[in-house]
C-alpha cells in the first residue's frame, strides 16, 4: 500500500462534547490544548455547540488522549455528546419507561440489576415517573441487552425517551438562579432604604454580618461552578470569563470581611451577591437562547420513526427501528412516516417530503421509485423495500452536514478569535491599572466621576480611596464580556444551518456562507440543472437512400452502450417506435465528444461536429443544422464509415422555475453563466429563453475546471452548480460548490452547499440564507466588540455600579445569541417557490 494511502486510511474526525466552557478564552483554551496533541491536523471548537470537532491521524493519536489534552487544560468531557464520524458509538444517554414497579424496593432491585452490568456508567432509577436514566457505553453494551437485564428483574421496558441534554442544562441553570435570588432579593430589601432614601441603617454591624452571611451560599454553593471554572483556568495559566467574575465577586465578598474586621472600607459584600445572581440569571436565560439556537439537530432527530411494520414469514409485524435490516420489506399505510430509506415495490401515493425539501407540494410515487425515511405517506399503502438504515440514511446525511457546518469555521472568526486570545489578559491588566490609578492619583481618577454624582446616584466621591478603588475595580472586572465574542459567530452559523436545512439547504463548510454572499458569478451546468435532464428526441434527417427507422435503429444499437442522457434519449425512441435494436461491437466511448461501435460489421461514428469533423458529404446536413441549434436543440451526428448519414434533434426541457430563479439572482447584483458541451448557436439559444448572461459554450468535462478557474481570474468570487459526476472538479475548484441533491453521491460530496429538492430557487434561498446569516455575525461582532470597546473605559472612569455593569454584561451576551435566533423569522423562500 502507498504511503499517500496509507495516511487517508489512517485519518478520522471525532466530535468531543466539553463541559465547562464559558467564554471565547475557554474556546481559545481548549483549541491551543488540542493543537498540541501529536496527529491532529484541524480543530474547531464551537461555544454554542460546546463541542469539538478534530481531524487526526490514529496511527499517532487517539479519543482518549484527545479527551485528555481537555480535561488538562481544565475543562471536562461530555461522554454523551461525543462521537466518532460514521460510528454509532460511545457514551449514550438514554430514559427507559419500566412497568410493574409498585415500591422503593422495586426500584431498588432495578437500580443495583442495572448497575451490575458491564458498561453501564451512571443509573438513577424512579419510582414517581416509572423512569430509568441510564448512561452507558454502547461500545460495550447494546440497547436491546439492557432491555434483557431490565426484564430479566422481572419488570417491563414499555418505551424509550431520549434524554435532552440542552433541557437538563437549562433546567440546573434555572434552579441555581432561583435560588440564587432567594438569598439575594433579601439583600437587596434590606439595602433599599439607604440607597433610595439615603437613611442610615440603625444597626450597622448586624447589616454588615447579615450581607455576609447571605452572600456566602450566593458565591460559594450556587456559583461554585463558576469558581472551580476561574481556579482551574487559572491552575492552567488561561484566564477566561469566569476568572474575571470570581475576581470582581470576590473582591467585594472580601470588603465584607474587611468591614467585619474593623477596616475603615465600604462593604460590598451584599453587592457580590447580586453581581452573581444577575450571573447566574444571564446564564439561564443564555442556555435557554443557545438551546433554540441548536434545536435543528434535535428536530432532525425527531424526525425519525420509532418502529416499522414489517413483512415476516407472510406476517405483518411491528418492531423497533434499531431492529430494522437492509432488504426487509415495510408496510406504510395512509398518513404514517415511511421508517427508512427504500423502493417501493407496490403501490402508489403521494408522499409529503417537506421535511427534505422544503416544499409544500406532495410529490407522487410509483412501484421503483425511491422514498426517503421520515417522510409522510399521505394516500395509498405502500410496500417499501429498506435500502438503508442506521447512519446510511438520507436524515443521517443532512444531521451529518449541519453538525459538519457547525464544526466550521468562518473567516470571520479568525480576526475574533486573535482578538480573543488577548482579551481576558489585557482585561486583567487594566483591572490591575485602574486600582492603582485610584488609589495614586483619586482626584485626577474622580475628576469625571464628581461631574457626574449629581446624575448618577452610586457615584458617592467621599467613600475612602479604597473603597473607591475595588468599586471601580470590580465594575471592571465583570463587565468585560468575552462570552459575547465567543457566542457571536457559532450561533448565528447554527441557527443559520438550521434553517437551512429546514428548507432543504444543506450547507457543509460555514466558509460558504460568508463567501457566497460575495460572489459575482454562478454558473450553471445545463444539463439536470438549468434543464431537466430528461432530454426528448425531436427531429430524425436523413440523406437519399436511408430511412428515418435505419438511422434510428443504428443509432440506438450504439448508444446501448452508453450511459449518457442523449444516447439514453435515442434508444427509448427506437423502443418507443417499436424497432428491433441490433447488438453492437467494439463499442468506445470518448468523453464530450462522442461514441463509437460496429453494428453488422459496419462502423458507426455518433457525436458533435468536433468529433465528426473528418467525416466526407456533410454539405446537405449544413442548413438542417443552423435551424435545429437556432431552437435551442443539441445536434447529434451519425456517420457510417466516413459518410453522414443522419441528423438527430434532441431537447431537454427546461425545469419549471430556471427562468424566475435566474432572473432574480440577475436582480440580485449576481452575474449568471452557464456552462455547456454544446456549441455556441445552440448554448446562445438555450442561454436566451432562460436570461443567462455568459455562455461557455464547448466546455467539456476535462475543460470544466479549467473554465472556472479563467473565470475566477477574470471576475473574482465564482459559485458553480452541478449535478453529475463530470462537475465534481468543477464544483471543488469552484469559491463555492453546490451540488443538486438529486445528482450524483460524488457531487454532492465534492460540494459546499447542497440543495435536496434539485430546484434552482433553491440557489436563490441559499444566496438569502448566506446573506442573512452574515448580517447576523456582522451585528453580533460589531454588538460584541462595541459594547466591550464603550463600557470598560466608562467602567474605568468610576461611573459604572458593579451590579449595573453585571447587568450589561449578562445582557450583552444573550442579545448575542437572541440576536441570531432572529435568523428563524427570515424569509429566504425565492419568488419560483
Amino acid at each position: 500500500m502507498s504511503e499517500a494511502k496509507e495516511e487517508e486510511r489512517d485519518k478520522e474526525k471525532t466530535t468531543i462534547g466539553i463541559t465547562g466552557m464559558h467564554c471565547a478564552a475557554c474556546v481559545a483554551t481548549v483549541e491551543k490544548s488540542l493543537k498540541k496533541v501529536e496527529g491532529v491536523s484541524s480543530v474547531v471548537v464551537n461555544l454554542a455547540s460546546e463541542k469539538a470537532y478534530v481531524d487526526f491521524d490514529s496511527s499517532k493519536t487517539d479519543t482518549d488522549k484527545l479527551k485528555n489534552a481537555i480535561k488538562k487544560s481544565g475543562y471536562g468531557i461530555d461522554e454523551g455528546d461525543s462521537k466518532a464520524e460514521g460510528k454509532d458509538t460511545g457514551q449514550q444517554d438514554i430514559a427507559l419507561k419500566i412497568g410493574g414497579m409498585t415500591c422503593a424496593a422495586c426500584a431498588q432491585n432495578v437500580e443495583r440489576a442495572l448497575k451490575k452490568t458491564k458498561g453501564i456508567k451512571k443509573v438513577n432509577v424512579n419510582l414517581a415517573t416509572e423512569k430509568a436514566s441510564i448512561s452507558f457505553d454502547s461500545d460495550i453494551i447494546s440497547l436491546d441487552e439492557i432491555f434483557v437485564v431490565v426484564e430479566n428483574t422481572g419488570y417491563q421496558v414499555l418505551g424509550t425517551e431520549e434524554v435532552d441534554r440542552e433541557e437538563e442544562k437549562t433546567r440546573d441553570a434555572r434552579k441555581r438562579m432561583l435560588l440564587a435570588w432567594a438569598f439575594t432579593i433579601p439583600i437587596a430589601l434590606w439595602m433599599l432604604p439607604e440607597m433610595i432614601l439615603g437613611k442610615p441603617l440603625p444597626n450597622r454591624f448586624v447589616f454588615d454580618i447579615g450581607m455576609v452571611v447571605l452572600a456566602a451560599p450566593v458565591l460559594f454553593w450556587l456559583g461554585y461552578p463558576t469558581l472551580r471554572s476561574a481556579v482551574k483556568s487559572a491552575f492552567h495559566k488561561s484566564a477566561n470569563m469566569d476568572v474575571l467574575i470570581t475576581l470582581g465577586t470576590s473582591a467585594s465578598f472580601l470588603t465584607g470581611i474587611a468591614k467585619l474586621l474593623g477596616t475603615p472600607i465600604a462593604s460590598y459584600a451584599g453587592i457580590s451577591a447580586m453581581i452573581m445572581s444577575f450571573h447566574l440569571t444571564g446564564r439561564h436565560i443564555e442556555a435557554k437562547a443557545r438551546g433554540k439556537a441548536s434545536q435543528a439537530i434535535r428536530k432532525l432527530l425527531e424526525l425519525g420513526a420509532k418502529t416499522a411494520r414489517i413483512i415476516e414469514d407472510g406476517d405483518e409485524k411491528e418492531i423497533p427501528i434499531r431492529q430494522l435490516q437492509v432488504g426487509q420489506v415495510m408496510i406504510v399505510r395512509p398518513g404514517e412516516k415511511i421508517p427508512t430509506d427504500g423502493e417501493i415495490l407496490e403501490g402508489e401515493s403521494s408522499v409529503d417530503e417537506s421535511m427534505a425539501t422544503g416544499e409544500s407540494m406532495p410529490v407522487t410515487k410509483h412501484p421503483g421509485d425511491e422514498v426517503i425515511g421520515a417522510t409522510i405517506n399521505q394516500l395509498g399503502l405502500l410496500k417499501v423495500k429498506a435500502t438503508k438504515i442506521g447512519k446510511d440514511t438520507f436524515l443521517s446525511q443532512v444531521i451529518k452536514m449541519v453538525e459538519e457546518c457547525q464544526g466550521s469555521k468562518v473567516p470571520i472568526q479568525e480576526f475574533a478569535d486573535r482578538v480573543t486570545a488577548y482579551f481576558v489578559p489585557a482585561i486583567l491588566a487594566i483591572a490591575v491599572l485602574t486600582f492603582l490609578l485610584w488609589v495614586l492619583v483619586p482626584s485626577q481618577m474622580g475628576a469625571v466621576a464628581r461631574w457626574s454624582q449629581d446624575i448618577l446616584p452610586w457615584v458617592n466621591l467621599d467613600h475612602g480611596v479604597i473603597t473607591l478603588a475595588v468599586f471601580a475595580t470590580v465594575a471592571v472586572l465583570v463587565i468585560a464580556c468575552p462570552c459575547a465574542l465567543g457566542l457571536a459567530t457559532p450561533t448565528a452559523l447554527m441557527v443559520g444551518s438550521g434553517v437551512g436545512a429546514e428548507n432543504g439547504i444543506l450547507i457543509r463548510e460555514g466558509s460558504a456562507i460568508q463567501i457566497l454572499k460575495d460572489v459575482h458569478t454562478i454558473v450553471f451546468d445545463k444539463t439536470g440543472t438549468i434543464t431537466r435532464g430528461e432530454p426528448e428526441v425531436t427531429d430524425i434527417i436523413f440523406r437519399d437512400g436511408k430511412s428515418e427507422d435505419e438511422v434510428l435503429k443504428l443509432t440506438a444499437a450504439v448508444e446501448t452502450g452508453s450511459e449518457h442522457p442523449l444516447g439514453q434519449a435515442i434508444v427509448k425512441k427506437a423502443e418507443d417506435k417499436g424497432i428491433e435494436i441490433p447488438s453492437v461491437a467494439d463499442f468506445q466511448a470518448v468523453s464530450g465528444k462522442g461514441v463509437t461501435g460496429s453494428v453488422n460489421e459496419k462502423k458507426i461514428l455518433i457525436g458533435n461536429q468536433k468529433f465528426l469533423e473528418e467525416i466526407k458529404n456533410t454539405q446537405w446536413a449544413e442548413e438542417y443544422l443552423i435551424k435545429l441549434e437556432d431552437e435551442a436543440k443539441t445536434v447529434v451526428l451519425v456517420a457510417e464509415g466516413d459518410q453522414l448519414i443522419g441528423i438527430i434533434g434532441i431537447a431537454d426541457t427546461l425545469k419549471d422555475d430556471s427562468v424566475t430563479a435566474i432572473k432574480e439572482l440577475e436582480e440580485m447584483g449576481i452575474e449568471t453563466a452557464m456552462i455547456t458541451g454544446d456549441n455556441k448557436r445552440t448554448a446562445e439559444a438555450i442561454a436566451q429563453r432562460v436570461g443567462i448572461s455568459r455562455i461557455l459554450s464547448e466546455v467539456l468535462p476535462d475543460g470544466k475546471v479549467e473554465a472556472i478557474r479563467e473565470l475566477q481570474s477574470k471576475v473574482g468570487y465564482v459559485a458553480m452548480v452541478g449535478d453529475g459526476i463530470n462537475d465534481a472538479p468543477a464544483l471543488t475548484q469552484a469559491d463555492v460548490g453546490i451540488a443538486i441533491g438529486t445528482g450524483t453521491d460524488i457531487a454532492i460530496e465534492a460540494s459546499d452547499v447542497t440543495l435536496v429538492s434539485g430546484n434552482l430557487s433553491a440557489v436563490v434561498s441559499s444566496v438569502k440564507l448566506s446573506r442573512a446569516t452574515f448580517k447576523k455575525i456582522r451585528q453580533n461582532l460589531y454588538w460584541a466588540f462595541g459594547y466591550n470597546v464603550l463600557a470598560i473605559p466608562v467602567a474605568v472612569l468610576g461611573l459604572l455600579h458593579p451590579v449595573i455593569a453585571e447587568i450589561a454584561m449578562a445582557s450583552s451576551s444573550v442579545s448575542v445569541v437572541t440576536n441570531a435566533n432572529r435568523l428563524r423569522k427570515v424569509n429566504i423562500k425565492s419568488e419560483g417557490l
